[in-house]
C-alpha cells in the first residue's frame, strides 16, 4: 500500500461545491482507500492505497461527480513528493508565519513559466521562488489582496491548488500519526 496526499480544489467554499468530509470518505473507501484521514473542510486528506496516483485522481474527480455534480481538480501526490515539498521550502524564516507561507502544487512542472510578469506583479514584501512542481510563496500582507498570487497559475501555465504553511504541516502531522 502506497501512501497518498490528496488536495481537493474549490470544494466547500462559499457555499459552493459541497462535499462533507464523511462523504468523502466514504466514497474514497469505495475506490480501495484505506487508513483516510480528512483535515478540515478543504480537501486534504491522507490516505494509502495499492492505485498509482494519475489513475486514482481521475476516479476521485469523476465520482464525486458522479455523487455530488460536480468535478473538483484532485491532486494526488506520492508521499515522497509531499515531503520533497517541505524539505525544499527555500523560506525557511517565513515559517513562523504559516498563514504568509503558501505552497502551490502544481499537477506538472511548468514548460513555459512566465517568471518575469510574475516578478512584476509582486509586492516589495512578497518574494516567490518555482521548484519543480512547486510554487513557493511567501506573502506576509496575505494571499487575498496579493496580485501575485491571484495571477501566479495563469503565469506559470499550469493547473495548481495552494495551502498555507500551517495547512501543509497539518497533513505531515497526519501522515506521521498514521505512521505510528
Amino acid at each position: 500500500m502506497n501512501t497518498y496526499i490528496l488536495l481537493l480544489r474549490g470544494i466547500n467554499v462559499g457555499g459552493r461545491n459541497s462535499l462533507p468530509m464523511r462523504e468523502l470518505v466514504v466514497l474514497l473507501e469505495d475506490l480501495e482507500c484505506r487508513n483516510v484521514r480528512t483535515y478540515i473542510q478543504s480537501g486534504n486528506v491522507v490516505l494509502q492505497t495499492g492505485k498509482g496516483a494519475s489513475s486514482l485522481a481521475k476516479q476521485i474527480s469523476s465520482e464525486v461527480k458522479k455523487h455530488h455534480g460536480f468535478e473538483p481538480h484532485a491532486l494526488v501526490l506520492q508521499l515522497q513528493e509531499f515531503e520533497a515539498a517541505i524539505a525544499t521550502n527555500p523560506f525557511r524564516e517565513a515559517e513562523s508565519d504559516p498563514k504568509g507561507l503558501h505552497l502551490g502544487f502544481l499537477d506538472s512542472v511548468p514548460p513555459n513559466p512566465d517568471l518575469r510578469k510574475l516578478e512584476a506583479l509582486k509586492a516589495n514584501s512578497e518574494r516567490f521562488q518555482l521548484i519543480d512542481k512547486v510554487f513557493y510563496l511567501y506573502a506576509p500582507e496575505g494571499v487575498g489582496r496579493s496580485r501575485l498570487a491571484a495571477s501566479s497559475e495563469s503565469l506559470l501555465g499550469v493547473t495548481m491548488t495552494d495551502r498555507n504553511w500551517r495547512t501543509v504541516c497539518k497533513i505531515h502531522d497526519m501522515v506521521e500519526e498514521s505512521d505510528q
